[in-house]
């Protein structure tokens, strides 16, 4: 687990680095955050294939409603124990614990994608463009010096909000025109997220890199799976 453990913790569970300089902290948080999420991507494909092998992607496809559950349970219920143990090792295991069953949730997606002639094109395209916009936010974040979570926190809340109720909602409603609308607002509103939450870490507002990782994980999970989302209507992912 040292491997893991960029950032050293003392036997109470704090910061070892608490008392250093705020530039070196603010380094430090962003270095250690940008590898545990380049580390999450191993469990979350590892997950997906799993999955995928197994049929899950299937058998969550025809129970959306259980499905549902399952997923907001586990997700909420594996965030709590990451916030809880932020401050430990267990908290980097609960993260890559977390990131393998999201991976176990995107199957579903990606079986719909793979079934069609250029699914893996598209997934290679989703990938793509959510590292360019990976790329366009880390910079912005870098360089905008107004503080965006109190210019942008209240309506990114109320935008999170607008696609939880109707995402659930079209579990039931299938309307094509709804996921579509649901998955473009997804995409900005977690592109922003983005944004802010990499401009609360270089400007020191987050000081762990695990929930640091946690935040930034969400969005590049999101913007990657409404991207193929929209991929797949727009180029009518045609099937074998």
């Amino acid at each position: 687990m040292n491997d893991y453990r960029p950032s050293p913790l003392n036997r109470s569970g704090t910061d070892a680095y608490a008392g250093a300089p705020g530039e070196v902290v603010r380094n430090r948080v962003l270095r250690n955050t940008y590898w545990l999420l380049a580390l999450s991507m191993i469990p979350t494909v590892l997950g997906a294939a799993l999955a995928l092998s197994l049929g899950l992607n299937q058998a969550m496809a025809a129970s959306p409603g259980t499905t549902a559950i399952i997923f907001l349970i586990g997700a909420f219920g594996l965030m709590f124990g990451i916030q809880r143990n932020k401050n430990s090792a267990l908290g980097v295991a609960l993260l890559l614990v977390f990131t393998f069953f999201m991976g176990v949730m995107l199957s579903q997606l990606l079986g719909f994608v793979l079934s069609g002639n250029n699914g893996p094109q598209l997934i290679m395209t989703a990938f793509g463009g959510t590292a360019i916009v990976f790329g366009a936010m880390a910079s912005l974040a870098s360089t905008v010096k107004r503080d965006l979570s109190n210019s942008l926190g209240k309506w990114l809340f109320a935008g999170l909000m607008v696609i939880i109720v109707a995402s659930l909602a079209n579990i039931f409603l299938h309307l094509p025109a709804l996921m579509l609308t649901v998955s473009v607002l997804a995409i900005v509103i977690f592109s922003a997220f983005m944004l802010v939450d990499l401009q609360r870490i270089i400007n020191g507002g987050e000081t762990n890199y695990v929930t640091a990782t946690l935040a930034v994980y969400l969005d590049v999970y999101n913007v990657f799976a409404n991207l193929l989302m929209l991929l797949s209507a727009f180029t009518g992912n045609n099937r074998n």
